[in-house]
This record gives C-alpha cells, sequence and structure tokens, in this order.
C-alpha cells in the first residue's frame, strides 16, 4: 500500500460516517473540491464506486459499505493505541535527584512526598542528603533545597516551606558547670558542637543578629558532625552548646533535656525553596514533585 492510499482511505472513512464531503472537509481542515477528487482517484484505482452522491446526500454502495465496515474497526484500534501512548508519554516517570540538608529532608521533603509518591509508581526520586551548598548543574542533580536567601538569581525557586531559625541549645547539666551565655561573642569561651560544610570552607560559622547587627561566630569544642541529629543527640549527652533547627529541639526543650540560650539573637530565615536551572524544561516528574512540596500557607 502506498502512503497516499492510507490518507484516501482516512478521508473516504470521513465521509463515510459523515454522509457529507461538506462536514468531512470541514472535519479534516480540507476543501471539498479536494476530497471530491481524493476519493473518484481512490474509486479509480479500486476499480469499484466506493460511494454514491445525489445533490441531497452523499452514501456508500456495497461496496463501499463493505470497505468502512472492515475499515473503520482497525483505524480505531490503531487510534486507540496511539492514545495509549500519549497516555503513556504524559505519565509522571524517570528519576529526579535532589540535593538537601538532612532537616530539609526530615522536616519539609520527605514528610510532603511520602503520600503522594504512592500515586506514581513509575516515578523514582534519588533524595541526597548532604549539609553542603552542591552545585546542582554540575553535579547533575535535577533540583536542590536551599533556604531562599542563599539561592542564585539564576536559578528559578519554588518556596516548600515556612521561616524557620536556628537557636542555641545545651543541656542543664551542662550549664550546671559552665555560666549561660548572653552574648554570641560568650560563646568562644564555651565547649560548642560544631557543624562540618566541607564546600563552603569547612567549620560553619553560627550566624546571629539582632536590631540590625549581624554576627558570625566561630566556636571551638569536642566534636564535630555534619548532621543535625547527632549535634542535638551530643548537646543532650552534656557535650556542650549546639546551634541547630529549632523545630528539631522543640520538644527537647518542652521536655527540659535542653535549654535555650541567646533566642533574642536567632531571627528567622526565609524558610526553604526548591530550586533548579531557569533554562531546564521542566518534565512531568519534576512537576508532580513541585507541586507535591509547594509551600501553601
Amino acid at each position: 500500500m502506498q502512503r497516499d492510499d492510507m490518507k484516501d482511505l482516512l478521508w473516504f472513512l470521513a465521509v463515510a460516517r459523515e454522509r457529507s464531503f461538506t462536514r468531512a472537509a470541514a472535519k479534516l481542515g480540507t476543501s471539498q473540491s479536494s476530497m471530491s477528487h481524493t476519493i473518484k482517484q481512490l474509486e479509480a484505482r479500486l476499480g469499484v464506486r466506493l460511494l454514491t452522491r445525489t445533490t441531497r446526500s452523499v452514501a456508500p454502495t456495497e461496496a463501499g459499505e463493505r470497505l468502512f465496515q472492515s475499515l473503520a474497526p482497525r483505524i480505531e484500534e490503531i487510534e486507540a493505541d496511539l492514545a495509549s501512548l500519549v497516555a503513556f508519554r504524559d505519565k509522571p516517570s524517570g528519576t529526579v535527584r535532589i540535593t538537601l540538608s538532612d532537616h530539609a529532608l526530615q522536616t519539609t521533603v520527605w514528610p510532603k512526598l511520602r503520600p503522594v509518591l504512592l500515586d506514581y509508581p513509575d516515578l523514582r526520586v534519588e533524595l541526597h542528603s548532604d549539609n553542603s551548598m552542591r552545585n546542582i548543574v554540575e553535579e547533575r542533580f535535577d533540583a536542590g533545597v536551599r533556604l531562599g536567601e542563599s539561592i542564585d538569581r539564576d536559578m528559578i525557586a519554588v518556596r516548600i516551606g515556612p521561616d524557620w531559625r536556628l537557636v542555641a541549645v545545651a543541656s542543664p547539666e551542662y550549664f550546671s558547670r559552665h555560666p549561660v551565655p548572653t552574648t554570641p561573642q560568650d560563646l568562644v569561651r564555651h565547649s560548642c558542637i560544631n557543624m562540618r560544610q566541607t564546600t563552603v570552607g569547612g567549620l560553619y560559622a553560627w550566624e546571629f543578629a539582632k536590631d540590625g547587627r549581624d554576627l558570625r561566630v566561630r566556636v571551638d569544642g569536642q566534636f564535630t558532625f555534619n548532621t543535625s541529629i547527632a549535634m542535638i543527640d551530643a548537646a543532650i549527652s552534656g557535650y556542650g552548646i549546639a546551634y541547630v533547627p529549632e523545630d528539631l529541639v522543640s520538644h527537647h526543650l518542652s521536655e527540659g533535656r535542653l535549654a535555650l540560650v541567646l533566642d533574642d539573637w536567632s531571627p528567622p530565615f526565609a524558610g526553604y525553596h526548591l530550586y533548579y536551572p531557569s533554562r531546564r524544561q521542566v518534565s512531568r516528574a519534576m512537576s508532580v514533585i513541585v507541586d507535591a512540596l509547594r509551600h501553601r500557607n
């Protein structure tokens, strides 16, 4: 069968269904004269008349009705198969790789993704927990999660969580042996539990602010970790002061295992944002992730 034969057969089906050259031509976006000429050519090649034409109507001949009944179900089956392929194309699938901190993973990303991803079994998510500042383009991540204030301007940023803050905490037992700090500068005389961020130059300098004044304090102590959970456990065990997300220690504070200091020096941050390159086309899988994580007040 030649390629033109398939087009001609499709046009014949349209005329036989519509019982009108005018309606069939309008449906297929062509002219009535072009369609009539095409059907005549098809009839000439087959050597049989397929349509009976009158001034008021068009109807299949016996041969035309036989061709219609044979051809229509097969074309409908092909159309259904094509529609299923489109549905498969639009179905979220593939892998989305995201780099984020342990705090963002535990408090924001995983709680939001956990109930949603059950509906998308073909969508795979790789969550790389790391407190370092990763270059998502160079390291082939699809997206990252950072505080809003630290995202480059050439990235698309979507807010995924509320404001939160870091707080300085230690166990009551530790403060029974050491004076309570009243200013950030007092921390240099304390045993503090450090956080290492390898990609930004080593140990995290604790950031404080009050009345428009910003302070960064480099502290020292016996232990250095790269996860907040371990820092909190060390603080509860009496090894010193830790500077950790408030929402991770709120229950320890209320139950007396930890005590909060320098409260008025701990300002809120501009919440977590999911970010990805602005020049990258967003896949269906990525759209599902963005919608699931988007912060809604």
